[in-house]
């Protein structure tokens, strides 16, 4: 399998998107016609360009409205094509995709259709060119794969082929399985693309809305396990027309498109393993056991601030490393290290961000297997300089540019390796480990970060939802695993005036902007916290009594949650509690939640209430006191 895009996928010209598609770990190169023509070098310098970067040209398209025509037309057509079959020879292009006409004076007709076909693919041997037949969604006379395959039987040349497309197919909701009936060496090209549920007319959803495999709400796994299923070898390309695509720089939306490919690979290549796919090895994903500890990245009166709030919510100063600036903070499972060194990952973070977090680490079976994982989806490892002594732990980039460690069993007496004791009792507030961490990332990159995590571990996507912010709309996307050991909240922020986008701005891009912290009993951890000074996020009367006429609360209990600022949400009875505490710096802040079985969200009905707050406790520091 020759993993494979095509350049309208990504934005730029060719300069800028063939580096790109190279560095992201792509062999095979589509060449959109409309890129060739804007170019300002001929073909033969674009072949040569392409192979200069290690790629190789796959496939040459579109050729449009060759099939079916009266004449004129159709001599027109046929003139046409030898002259694209010119340009492929200078090109250095074998295949061409002829997608089905959309032509007003098309006649159609299987067998009219075949002759064509027919007589084409006899020119096509003349120059060594392969012609294969597409049938677009919304094609004039063919827009069903199962009619273009009949086309392609007809013709019965060995030149001519079938080219695959799984948005035409599934999005005129045909069944894939339909496509294990046609024999793979009769299928020239297999093109991938994925897109949201959206009831829109078929053009208009295609140029504008089609999305990375996975990102989307088509069975793009179960349209290639059913091409695999039929023995095909040859290249599998992207197709994405998208707008935020075309507004994004290249290298992350090609680095996008190899993770979503080489994850869907590995599915099917697991899900049919009779399938002649020649992959790289890749681990299978396997679960976070729990979120071993968060990394800050904080120097001078920062640093001491957020230590101060860590010792207010009842953390420990555990450790403090042999021989880095580094100190680690403990309090049931859940471990805050805070990073003052220079020189390192965390001195860059800080240089670019200011306090923020720089480090997550997580809990695995088998670090070296997701980081093996992590390097086949096109992560780079991180290997920073360690000092005699240090633990050699697995880590990576994250989607938002912080580092992710991977550790397991063998590397989690990294605590008592590097870190020199320091005394203190265990005493704490109840929190008992980490809930959920809440990245923010500019809406455009949503879907990249989630896609990110979900090749890598088994997580499950709830349906995205709308969070209203007094000053604009935040979308908001949850990942969790089964069992809980991974739970990661995606905010996309599209304005600064939103809390999320002015935490973009303020950091510079940081993208954790809260951690929620579990605890079994929320108003003991409350009341704990109140008598070591913790200011909660104060919330509105309003609040309360909206509570009280939509939930059957107790009296008492409500009371309780007012007297405590917390927050209350129920999911099939399923009791789900929040306490939030003040904005940080740029606007970091904790959140403590109560997490009972059942609940599987995120208290999303309190998001707009809990903004709110935020935004008039920022607006009433801002007010100079007489």
């Amino acid at each position: 399998m020759l993993p494979s895009i095509a350049t309208v996928s990504v934005a730029g010209t060719l300069r800028d998107k063939l580096p790109a598609i190279a560095g992201a770990g792509f062999k095979g190169v589509e060449i959109f016609e409309q890129d060739l023509v804007a170019h300002d070098g001929s073909p033969r310098e674009v072949g040569q360009m392409v192979r200069d970067h290690g790629l190789e040209v796959v496939l040459f398209q579109p050729f449009r409205d060759f099939e079916g025509l009266p004449e004129p037309h159709r001599r027109r057509a046929f003139a046409r094509a030898e002259r694209k079959f010119d340009l492929m020879g200078e090109l250095g292009a074998r295949d061409v995709l002829i997608c089905s006409s959309v032509h007003p004076e098309a006649l159609g007709g299987i067998d009219r259709m075949a002759d064509d076909f027919a007589a084409l693919g006899e020119i096509a041997r003349t120059r060594d060119i392969r012609v294969g037949f597409e049938a677009l969604a919304w094609g004039r006379h063919v827009f069903d794969h199962r009619d273009a395959w009949e086309v392609v039987r007809r013709a019965d040349h060995p030149n001519v082929g079938l080219i695959l497309d799984s948005f035409h197919t599934l999005a005129r909701r045909i069944d894939p399985d339909t496509i294990r009936r046609i024999p793979g060496d009769r299928i020239f090209f297999v093109q991938l693309a994925d897109a949201p549920a959206i009831d829109m007319d078929l053009l208009y959803w295609s140029r504008h809305f089609r999305v990375m495999p996975g990102e989307g709400d088509l069975d793009v796994t179960g349209f290639m396990r059913a091409v695999a299923a039929t023995g095909y070898t040859g290249p599998v390309s992207l197709e994405i027309f998208n707008d935020q695509f075309r507004a994004t720089a290249p290298r992350p939306v090609a680095e996008e498109g190899f993770r979503s490919l080489m994850a869907l690979m590995d599915d099917v290549r697991r899900a049919e393993p009779a399938a002649r796919l020649t992959l790289p090895a890749m681990p299978p994903r396997a679960p976070v056991e729990a979120v071993e500890f968060v990394e800050f990245a904080a120097r001078g009166v920062e640093a001491d601030q957020l230590e101060s709030l860590f010792a207010t919510l009842g953390f420990r100063a555990e450790g403090k490393h042999r021989t880095r600036d580094v100190t680690v903070w403990r309090q049931g499972a859940a471990r805050l290290v805070m990073n003052r060194s220079r020189g390192d990952f965390a001195g860059s973070a800080y240089a670019t961000h200011g306090a923020a977090v720089c480090d997550i680490g997580l809990r695995v079976a088998d670090a070296a297997a997701v980081a093996d994982r992590a390097a086949a989806l096109g992560s780079v490892a991180y290997d920073q300089r360690r000092s005699a002594g240090e633990v050699p732990i697995p880590a990576f980039r994250g989607p938002g540019g912080e580092l992710l460690h991977v550790l397991d069993p063998g590397l989690t007496p990294v605590w008592g390796i590097e870190f020199t004791p320091l005394p203190g009792d265990d005493t704490g507030v109840g929190i008992t480990g980490f809930d959920h961490i809440a990245q923010t990332v500019g809406y455009e990159a949503m879907a990249r970060s989630a896609l990110f995590y979900q090749a890598l571990f088994p997580l499950k996507r709830a349906p995205q939802v709308d969070v209203i912010d007094p000053d604009g709309l935040v979308r908001s996307l949850a990942l969790s695993d089964a069992a809980g050991g991974l739970r990661i909240t995606l905010n996309g922020a599209e304005t600064r005036r939103t809390l999320a986008g002015n935490f973009l701005a303020e950091s510079f891009g940081a993208s954790v902007q809260h951690l929620a912290l579990a605890t079994r009993d929320l108003l003991a951890t409350a009341d704990a916290l109140a008598r070591r000074g913790f200011q909660a996020l104060p919330m509105g009367a309003n609040y309360y009594d909206d509570l009280a006429a939509r939930f059957d609360l107790d009296p008492a209990f409500l009371a309780r949650l007012r007297a405590a600022n917390a927050l209350y949400d129920e999911e099939n009875g399923a009791r789900f509690l929040q306490l939030y505490g003040r904005p940080q710096g740029s606007g970091l802040f904790f959140e403590i939640v109560e997490r009972a079985p059942g609940y599987s969200g995120f208290g999303a009905p309190n998001a707009p209430y809990r903004i709110a707050a935020q935004k008039r406790l920022l607006r009433n520091a801002a007010v100079p006191r007489a």
